[in-house]
């Protein structure tokens, strides 16, 4: 039996990610242009609708528009889609309630 000198302080008061199917389902249903987004590279915010977006690629590449720094990636195929938020910091979603 393996030796643990720090117990995992987590241990059964986590859930699998099933748990976010539901939260994720609502964010994923609004309109995304609305969404305010922080670029990594300046601090900027702005909405997803300002962004400057190349599609001249194999996908779309979306710019910050103050300082041109990659806030995102999407690329599809006939049956997934893969998108790279690793330039923003956070997307805020307004929910209409």
């Amino acid at each position: 039996m393996p030796h643990h000198p720090h117990p995992d302080p987590y241990t059964g008061q986590y859930e699998d990610g099933n748990a976010l199917a539901g939260p994720l389902s609502e964010i994923l249903a609004v309109d995304p242009t609305t969404a305010l987004g922080c670029c990594t590279g300046c601090g900027s915010q702005w909405r997803l609708a300002r962004l400057h977006v190349y599609a001249h690629a194999p996908g779309y590449v979306g710019r910050c528009p103050d300082c041109d720094h990659v806030i995102l990636r999407l690329v599809r195929s006939p049956d997934k889609a893969w998108l790279d938020l690793r330039g923003t910091v956070a997307l805020t979603f307004s929910l209409d309630t």
